[in-house]
């Protein structure tokens, strides 16, 4: 098979990339800067600077005085590499060989690749116009060598598409810099008035190796395909998947679950290893019938725990209809996140108050941010919410009473409640709407009336009638009435709800 390859080349990759996550710098002109022997130089520009005259490699001090309104920002050290990493593994859709050219390019084999998009001109249109959408300003050029295809992608203004054998022709009339020779070589060229290929093809190369070293005849024979060029693909990262099949068919209950168990077993070794957990998961299951069912669970932080992903798949075992028998499970990490693998050992086994290792966060905690800061809260014999809960600074001190759980309580009680403005029916009907820092909230669910009367050996006052309710965007508040319903009631917001 003739071997193919293309090269991208991203004009502005990391200027773009900003541009992509600060729209407001879309229409300004601005570079990146970075030190260079005692002097701050141009790293990259965006293309507005660009048509101002700025280019990488100018002083910092040059590129502001041509123009008045550029801004600055310090280099990223690789970003680039970051960046090309995530786009390489993004091509890979379109051909399983991609490998990274930095500072600014991808290298592709496209070898047997280009007919599923009817052919080399739809495939280099199809992979330029995506990246293009996504934000990117990107040239590419293919040929049989990577070096042609590089020095196309950069330097053409004809055709991107090199023909077979045709690379020698393509090449002759680009300057030397495009075959990616090193700066005292480009600049000995540039003495010699060599400013194109053509300028010295002809010449002997014993000649051209005595003037410019093995690394240009290197280059120029990579360029014109009497040397192969290797290169180091990017491999894709492995999906965290496992697979379980069967030899009997099965169709119990008890049976998924002695498969399910198995496989975050093996699953959760994995992800406990590179220090992962799952965020979300699937469950695929293969029927003997030729269908497939399955069961989705996801976490609100990374785990790698099996009992606690087990009941999870639990909780959807009985929406699994086995039919005739599964032959086979799958099970799938779609989406992971790093964890603290630390942070978890500490709490494995519930060590409890009585733990040394607790008492010494604390301690440590306590030294960076105060002792003040640091409390524990015990349940007082008191109705009055305020008055309900103590604080206390020991470990060691027990409790009087118990924590009250036959209603249900905000997991955060404001120290004083805040007054707010309520519409509410006549005359215990809990509020339709109510607004709290200027923010209206339209009620979906309530709960209440809870009386709750004053402790009058306390202080006076009236007593207060308590709702549980939760808006339309699922948050939930712990709201109060005081006293009687009259023609001007006035009405707090005391809690929040998890």
């Amino acid at each position: 098979m003739q071997k193919r390859y293309m090269v991208i080349w991203f004009r502005h990759l990391t200027t773009d990339w900003l541009t992509l996550h600060k729209p407001e710098l879309k229409d300004a002109p601005f570079a990146f800067i970075a030190p260079e022997r005692n002097r701050i130089i141009i790293t990259a520009a965006n293309t507005i600077a660009e048509t101002q005259g700025i280019y990488s490699g100018m002083t910092a001090a040059d590129a502001k005085a041509i123009t008045n309104n550029l801004k600055v920002m310090n280099h990223l050290p690789g970003k680039e590499a970051k960046l090309l990493k995530q786009l390489g593994l993004w091509c890979i859709r379109y051909t399983p060989t991609v490998a990274v050219d930095l500072p600014d390019s991808l290298i592709l084999d496209i070898s047997g690749c280009a007919h599923l998009w009817g052919g080399e001109r739809g495939y280099l249109k199809e992979v330029v116009n995506k990246i293009r959408s996504s934000g990117y300003d990107a040239r590419a050029a293919i040929a049989d060598t990577i070096g042609a295809a590089w020095a196309i992608s950069h330097y053409g203004k004809t055709t991107p598409i090199v023909g077979c054998g045709e690379q020698a022709q393509a090449l002759l009339n680009l300057p030397p810099i495009a075959l990616r020779l090193e700066n005292s070589v480009l600049q000995k060229q540039q003495k010699l008035g060599f400013s194109t290929i053509k300028s010295f093809i002809q010449i002997p190369r014993t000649v051209l190796r005595r003037r410019f070293g093995d690394s240009f005849l290197l280059r120029l024979a990579q360029a014109f395909g009497t040397e192969d060029e290797h290169f180091v693909p990017l491999t894709p990262p492995v999906p965290y998947t496992e697979r379980l099949p069967c030899l009997e068919p099965i169709r119990t209950a008890k049976a998924i679950e002695v498969a399910i168990t198995k496989l975050l077993e093996s699953l959760c070794m994995r992800l406990q290893q590179e220090g992962k957990g799952i965020r979300k998961a699937i469950l695929k299951c293969y029927r003997v019938d030729g269908k497939m069912v399955h069961a989705t669970i996801s976490t609100n932080r990374g785990s790698h725990s099996v009992s606690h992903l087990f009941k999870l798949f639990e909780l959807q075992i009985n929406k699994i209809e086995p039919a005739l028998g599964i032959e086979l499970f799958l099970l799938e990490a779609s989406k992971v996140e790093d964890i603290d693998p630390i942070q978890e050992k500490f709490w494995v086994g519930k060590p409890g108050l009585h733990d040394t290792a607790l008492a010494e966060l604390l301690d440590k905690l306590a030294g960076k941010i105060g002792d003040k800061a640091i409390y524990r809260y015990l349940p007082s014999e008191n109705y009055w919410p305020e008055r309900a809960i103590k604080k206390t600074s020991s470990l060691t001190e027990t409790p009087t009473t118990k924590w009250r759980n036959d209603r249900p309580r905000p997991i955060r009680l404001l120290q004083r409640p805040e007054p707010i403005e309520v519409m509410a029916l006549l005359p215990d009907y809990p509020p339709k709407f109510f607004t709290y820092k200027g923010k209206r909230h339209i009620v979906e669910k309530a709960d209440g009336p809870e009386r709750i009367e004053r402790e009058w050996w306390h202080d006076k006052g009236a007593h207060r009638d308590y709702y549980a309710i939760e808006d339309t965007e699922g948050q939930r508040y712990w709201l109060f009435r005081s006293g009687h319903y009259d023609a001007a009631p006035q009405w707090y917001l005391h809690g929040f709800f998890a």
